[in-house]
């Protein structure tokens, strides 16, 4: 009994490094630039494993309605997106649609203000 609990914490060990690095690719932003746009205008928003390979796609959402955001560029670091003609003046929030299967929704803490 004493050996087969021995084996299930070596490979609780083993598989830790793994469920470590699925957590790190969870994409957070931590700011935008300019906070005050307007239709058309472009907006940076930096964070953390924002590439291709975690966000599918980016949305501003007012808590009642989402709008999907054109991306522009994108890296690991940041997010360029473009403020759509259909966006209503108001305050925003960014909501990121994951690249899993079955996609998740994060909305952000970062806020974005459409003229």
């Amino acid at each position: 009994m004493k050996w087969s609990s021995i084996k299930i914490g070596f490979a609780a060990l083993l598989a830790f490094p793994y469920f470590l690095s699925a957590q790190t690719s969870f994409p957070r932003m931590t700011t935008v630039d300019p906070a005050i746009s307007k239709v058309g205008g472009v907006v940076s928003a930096a964070g953390e494993n924002l590439d291709k390979d975690n966000v599918a796609e980016l949305l501003l959402t007012d808590g009642k309605s989402d709008l999907r955001v054109q991306i522009t560029e994108q890296t690991a670091a940041s997010i360029k997106f473009r403020i759509p003609e259909a966006a209503k003046p108001g305050r925003f929030s960014l909501v990121i649609r994951t690249t899993t299967t079955p996609p998740k929704e994060y909305q952000q803490p970062v806020k974005l203000t459409v003229e």
